[in-house]
Order: C-alpha cells, then sequence, then structure tokens
C-alpha cells in the first residue's frame, strides 16, 4: 500500500482514536466543576476516572482476542457505538452513580478502541514503517490532548453550555468515525472456526475487577487490613489462578500463555504495566492542582497543560520518523523512560508556590520521555510476534498499561486524599479552627470560591503539597520501566506488513506433504515467522 492509501484507510482509526482521547481529557478539566455540582466526594472523583479505566483494562484482552477471530472493522465500529451510549448517558447524569456506571460503558467501548486501532496498524502497516504512521498518531494523540483539556475548560465557563457538553461533544465524532471505518477501510475476515473461551474472560473479568474495587475503596470506605480487604484480594487471587489453569488448556485462550515465553513481549509488558502506574497515575490529579491549588478557572487550566503536551507530540513525531529511516529503536525507549523518570522526578518538587516556568519546564520533560517511550513499546512487541499473535500481543500490553493506570490512579487518588485530610487539619488547627474529618477533606471537594480567603489558602497548600508528594511515589516506577526497557533485545524490524505475514504462514501451515507433515519447503517460511 503506498502512503496515501494508508492514510485514507487510516483516516476512521484516527477519528476514532481521537474520540477515544477526547473524551478523557475534555472531562479532566471539568472534574472538579461536576463533583462540587454533584455534592460528590474526593473518592467519587477518583471512581469518575477510575470506573472508565477499570472497564476499558478488564475488556482489553477480549477486544484483542476477538480481533484474532473476527472482522476487526466491525468491531471498531462496535466499540465506538458502545462509546456514544456511554457519552450520552453521562451527559444526562444527574447524580453520581449514574455518572460512573455512564463511565463504564465509555471504558468498554474505549477498551476496543485502544486494543483494535494498533492492531490494525499492524495488520496493514510493516514494523519498518509502522514509526512513521506511529508519530502520526502521536500527533492524533496530542491533539485530541491539547484540544481537550481547552473544549472542556471553554464549555465549563460558558454558562449556556456547562460541563455536560464535555460529554455530548464526542457523540458526533463518534458517529463521523464509524461512517469513515466503513467507507475507508478495507480488512479481509479471516473465516476460520473460532471457540470463545467465555469462562477464561469471565475469569480474567471478574478477577481483576475484584482487585481493583479493593485497590480503589481501600484506606477509604474500610481499613487496609479488614475482612472486606481479606475477600477481596483472596477472592481476586483465586479467579486469576483459576483463569490461569483455564487459558492454559482450552484450544482458543483470550490471553495466549506462551506469548508470555517471548521474552521482547515479557519486558515489554512489564514496562507498560509500570508506564501506565506511573504516568496515568501521577498527571490524571494535575488539573485539580492547576484549578484548587493555583486557583486557576478550568480555561486556564487546560492551557497550563500545553508543555507537557508539546513535548509528547514532537517526540514521538520525531522519534518515529528516524525509527522509520534508521530501523533502530532500543535507543528511544531507553532515553524516553530516563526522561520520564526524571521529568516525574522533578514534578514531585513543586506545591502551591511553584513558578509556572518551572512547572512548564518539568512537565515538557516527562511529555518528551512519555512520547518516546509508550508507543515504541508496542511497536518492539509486534515486531518479535507472529502475525497470527498480533491481537494477543498488542492487547496484553494494552491491557497491563491500563491496569498500570487504575492501579495508580486508585492508590495515588487515595494518597492524595489522605494527606489532603491531613494537612488540612494541621493548617487549619494551626489557624484556631476546630475541624471534623469531613471539614479536613474526607468529605466534598472543595468549592474555591465559596471560601473565605484564609480558609482558602490553607486548602491550596494542601493540595499543593499533596499532589507534589503522589509525583514521588510515582517516580520509583517509572524508574523500573528504564529497568525492563534495559534488557529488551534490539531486533530489525520487519518489512512485511501483518496481513502479508500472516497469509506468508498460512500458506506454510498449510503446504504439507501427504503424510499430514510440513514439507522441507513449507516448514522453512513457518518457522522464521514463529521465531519473528
Amino acid at each position: 500500500m503506498s502512503d496515501r492509501q494508508i492514510l485514507q484507510a487510516m483516516s476512521g482509526l484516527m477519528a476514532g482514536m481521537f474520540v477515544s482521547i477526547l473524551a478523557g481529557t475534555v472531562v479532566a478539566n471539568a472534574l472538579p466543576r461536576i463533583i462540587a455540582d454533584l455534592g460528590a466526594s474526593q473518592s467519587s472523583y477518583t471512581w469518575v476516572v477510575t470506573a472508565e479505566l477499570l472497564a476499558m483494562t478488564a475488556t482489553v484482552p477480549l477486544w484483542g482476542k476477538l480481533a484474532d477471530l473476527y472482522n476487526q472493522k466491525l468491531l471498531l465500529q462496535i466499540s465506538l457505538g458502545l462509546f456514544v451510549v456511554g457519552s450520552l448517558l453521562a451527559g444526562f447524569s444527574h447524580e453520581v452513580g449514574l455518572l460512573i456506571f455512564s463511565r463504564v460503558a465509555q471504558g468498554i467501548g474505549a477498551g476496543g478502541l485502544t486494543a483494535l486501532a494498533q492492531v490494525v496498524m499492524a495488520a496493514i502497516i510493516p514494523p519498518r514503517r509502522l514509526g512513521k504512521y506511529a508519530g502520526v498518531f502521536g500527533a492524533v494523540f496530542a491533539v485530541g490532548t491539547v484540544a481537550g483539556p481547552l473544549i472542556g475548560g471553554v464549555l465549563v465557563d460558558t454558562s449556556w453550555l456547562g460541563w455536560r457538553w464535555c460529554f455530548f461533544i464526542g457523540v458526533p465524532f463518534a458517529l463521523l468515525a464509524i461512517v469513515l471505518l466503513q467507507r475507508t477501510l478495507k480488512l479481509p475476515t479471516l473465516r476460520r472456526e473460532a471457540k470463545i473461551d467465555y469462562l477464561g474472560a469471565f475469569l480474567i473479568v471478574a478477577g481483576v475487577c475484584a482487585l481493583l474495587i479493593w485497590v480503589s475503596l481501600a484506606g477509604n470506605s474500610f481499613d487496609w487490613a479488614s475482612w472486606q480487604t481479606a475477600a477481596l484480594t483472596g477472592g481476586g487471587l483465586v479467579l486469576l489462578a483459576a483463569a490461569v489453569l483455564v487459558e492454559s488448556r482450552v484450544p482458543e485462550p483470550v490471553i495466549p500463555l506462551g506469548i508470555f515465553r517471548n521474552r521482547t513481549v515479557t519486558l515489554t509488558t512489564v514496562a507498560s504495566l509500570f508506564v501506565g502506574l506511573a504516568m496515568f497515575g501521577g498527571t490524571v490529579f494535575l488539573s485539580q492542582y492547576f484549578q484548587i491549588s493555583l486557583g486557576k478557572s478550568p480555561t486556564v487550566a487546560g492551557l497550563m497543560s500545553l508543555p507537557m503536551i508539546l513535548g509528547l507530540l514532537v517526540s514521538s513525531t520525531v522519534a518515529g520518523q528516524i525509527i522509520s529511516r534508521t530501523g533502530r529503536w532500543k535507543a528511544y525507549l531507553i532515553a524516553g523512560g530516563v526522561l520520564m523518570t526524571a521529568g516525574l522526578g522533578l514534578l514531585s518538587t513543586i506545591g502551591a508556590d511553584t513558578h509556572f516556568g518551572l512547572l512548564s519546564l518539568y512537565m515538557a520533560v516527562m511529555g518528551i520521555g512519555v512520547g518516546m517511550l509508550m508507543q515504541n513499546l508496542v511497536l518492539a512487541a509486534q515486531n518479535d510476534v507472529a502475525a497470527s499473535e498480533l491481537g494477543a500481543a498488542t492487547s496484553v500490553l494494552s491491557f497491563f498499561r491500563s491496569l498500570g493506570g487504575t492501579i495508580g490512579t486508585s492508590v495515588l487518588g487515595a494518597i492524595l486524599a489522605s494527606r489532603v485530610a491531613t494537612e488540612m487539619s494541621k493548617g487549619l488547627q494551626g489557624a484556631g479552627v476546630p475541624t471534623d474529618g469531613g471539614a479536613a477533606g474526607h468529605g466534598a471537594v472543595p468549592d474555591m470560591t465559596a471560601l473565605p480567603a484564609p480558609v482558602r489558602e490553607i486548602v491550596e497548600h494542601a493540595y499543593g503539597v499533596a499532589t507534589g508528594e503522589l509525583f514521588l511515589v510515582a517516580t520509583p516506577f517509572a524508574l523500573l520501566a528504564v529497568i525492563a526497557v534495559l534488557f529488551v533485545k534490539e531486533k530489525p524490524l520487519k518489512t512485511t506488513s501483518g496481513m502479508e505475514r500472516l497469509a506468508e504462514e498460512s500458506g506454510a501451515a498449510g503446504r504439507t506433504d501427504g503424510s499430514g507433515a510440513p514439507s522441507a519447503t513449507a516448514g522453512a517460511p513457518a518457522a522464521s515467522a514463529e521465531k519473528g
């Protein structure tokens, strides 16, 4: 396929990814206002974010498996349809429970987009050329991430629109993506007998959800050392152990365990887990820091995130072009991991009085690191697996990155709530104001415009200290990602697309001699494909 044909085929794909990214970033700056309007708590703030991440995390392996069995274009359109339903429910929500439920529907749709977009890219683009198009996707990611907070801020600050339009605005883009996919993306349907591992899928989803619900609620709704902790962790581990047993025996597992015998897949999976934990866990609360600690409006808070997004845009685009030209990729993984770790470490020093110039520099360093690292981890894994395992390998990486983000958001959200409560109690007692648990930060997120100046200063300081501590906790996990990347072996990038490799593998498997064993001419390509 020529560059023009590939870009035409990818237009609907990019529109779908833009919708998925926009959904998260538009809401980011609106959340403090949404939570205040609905009278919800800091734990609800975390759950609105976590619900989507949890649903996306739990369903990514299922979408990846379906991508290896059924028409990928149809699956993409179904995921976009689920996303539209979730967006409409969220926009009409009048209480936080319905909002959280609607975010689950959005998360299931986003899980499909997350897994399938990269699978389709690998199917039509050879790994050697994939870096260039990964840069295009990086640009779409950056535009969606830049536009989202700005659009969200303007919508929230415009009285005749309001925060509900943060959910409605993605609907026309999703519908456009469905139409574009129908018109531009042509993929062959692989017709073969397939058995869906429903039991394995259920056990994986149930086990992951049990552990993520425990991480989200422990320390807030119940103590870390309690019977609820024992029930959720014990139940989750038993379910996951049963899932491993089932996956090792069924002919069509949701997550093929044999894929982890591939060293590249295992190491990039570990790195993706830590990247998700450090990046999502650290940055999801930045908008709250801008608005509460620094006292900025939602629109200004959106503008303040530009340095991080521009760093990500430039680094992902430039690194993708260089990788496509040279075929060398490991150095960019290592450099990206080091820069992400350095950026998080620098952000751990922020407070309520941090100058915006310094804050911009710290965010830019982290953004550059993330842009060089995140997409190229997927490229390294896709390059080293058989074409028949592209969907499984891609979804495994996406699954563990989302899992890390969900765990990071939940754990760091609990740390934030606890630290804010401690700092506010300290500040209010120092000012001679009597406190109770709710006033100290365990209750609703404060409406800064309604607070008297002395109390507002105490709240700003509390959120500044707590946010800096979040980045300090996230930094060691980014360092662990660097260590995992160091052990990845660099291999030359393939020059054939996933569909071409799949045709070669299928042809080699089908050419057998009279005894039913592979012939000498057929065996060589098949073995070569399996070795990657």
